[in-house]
């Protein structure tokens, strides 16, 4: 369970914003303390309003004298409301603040299930609660609360690397901005691209795309960037939300930094011989663009194609996710551009790619007929990486699809083989 705690001066927005949930039939009431009570039971954000007046009218000095807090169990906890209720008493209780006036609402907008409790750090005599190594003390608690309740182990989820998930953003499932964060914000932490072509192209396999601004501000230029979500068809699904919105990793001069350091990662990057002869061996025995996709979608490797509106093909980028590279298709040799897929996916000229020394028989390249097609084209789980950093061996999931277990390893052997037999002709020689 992660526990959120907020402060702040405006009571009434933060009721109203809970408020808002449980008019939708976004949420609900769970529990109050020391609140006004009605005959009927129902609440009204003025009644609430009146139940923490006493509190701030004898606040002395406390500028930040409201109290934001969400309770975060895991997704697949499985928390009944008197749990919930029980569960937010026992945390108020052990963080000081049980004799505080407070109101539990659970929220069920998004998939996670959780609560937010609106309450004051004064007391009724206007003095501060103490909040000395607050964050320390709420993640003390939470681990107790999670014993106690059993549930999901935040600390446990957080060092498996397995629990480390990216997940593609679900326009229809609301909470947009954050379902955003959790994949903008984590991107350059992994994955090596050195252009906006080639991020946007790593977005668009999470259904975000993006844009630059630019514009004047004191006669000054200024560049900056807009998110969006996208639907199944690569439209627009959502308003534009500012870089600034997702810390300063996802704004415009952190990412030219990032293309710059990437520039100088991929240069020297090993696999990028590996990934090339991959591809170029999916051309060879691939028939159509689908299997072309779905070969290197089973080696985890993803296709991002660019079409114009005649159905031209002028872009294409490959994200190998088990270096963690981006690659425009140009950057890996000519024989991978954008005009020689669109030669042979629109004109039906297929270039035959010379592989010297592959070693390898059409038998051994050929897609399993029985394997089943992944739910959708853009997914993939990675392999776990190489390094000895938990964060780097993270697996990521889009979109459900999972990599069948491929004969990938088949053309590391190649490669291997192809090189011993170098070094005995050189012995000879």
């Amino acid at each position: 369970m992660i526990a959120k705690i907020g402060r702040g001066s405006n009571l009434y927005g933060a009721l109203v914003y809970n408020q808002l949930k449980v008019e939708k039939d976004n949420g609900q009431i769970l529990y109050t303390n020391k609140i006004i009570q009605t005959p009927d039971g129902s609440f009204a954000t003025s009644q609430l309003l009146r139940s923490f007046e006493p509190y701030l009218l004898a606040n002395r000095k406390t500028e930040k004298s409201i109290l934001h807090i969400s309770l975060n169990p895991d997704p697949k906890d499985k928390v009944s409301d008197e749990q919930f209720e029980k569960l937010a008493q026992k945390y108020m209780q052990k963080m000081g603040y049980a004799e505080q006036p407070f109101v539990v609402f659970k929220h069920t907008d998004i998939e996670r299930t959780h609560i937010h409790i609106v309450s004051v750090c004064v007391d009724e005599n206007g003095r501060k609660i103490s909040d000395k190594f607050e964050k320390r003390h709420s993640m003390n608690v939470c681990r107790e609360l999670e014993k106690q309740f059993s549930l999901i182990s935040a600390i446990e989820k957080k060092q498996n690397p397995q629990n480390q998930i990216f997940k593609p953003v679900d326009y229809k499932a609301g909470d947009i901005k954050s379902q955003m964060a959790s994949v903008i914000r984590n991107l350059p932490k992994y994955y090596k691209f050195e252009g906006f072509g080639t991020y946007n192209a790593l977005l668009s396999l999470f259904n975000i795309t993006a844009e630059e601004v630019k514009g004047e501000f004191n006669e000054i230029p200024k560049q900056g960037l807009v998110y969006f979500a996208i639907n199944e068809k690569g439209e627009k699904a959502s308003n534009p939300f500012k870089a600034s919105l997702f810390g300063k990793q996802a704004g415009y001069f952190h990412l030219q930094q990032h293309y710059a350091q990437s520039k100088e990662l991929l240069k020297n990057e090993p696999s990028k011989a590996l990934l090339k002869t991959t591809i170029e061996m999916c051309l060879q025995t691939a028939s159509d663009e689908k299997e072309f996709k779905k070969w290197l979608l089973e080696r985890g490797i993803n296709t991002v194609v660019r079409r114009n509106t005649q159905g031209r093909v002028y872009g294409i980028t490959f994200v190998d996710h088990s270096s963690k590279s981006v690659w425009n298709g140009s950057q890996l040799g000519k024989n991978l551009s954008a005009n020689v897929f669109n030669d042979w996916w629109n004109n039906g000229n297929k270039m035959e790619q010379p592989i010297q020394g592959n070693g390898a028989s059409k038998n051994n390249a050929t897609i399993d007929e029985n394997s089943k097609e992944p739910n959708n084209l853009f997914g993939f789980l990675a392999k776990e990486d190489l390094s000895n950093s938990p964060e780097e061996s993270s697996l990521i999931e889009v979109f459900g699809g999972l990599l069948s277990n491929g004969k990938a390893e088949d053309y590391d052997e190649v490669l291997f083989a192809n090189q011993m037999k170098k070094k005995a002709r050189r012995k000879k020689r």
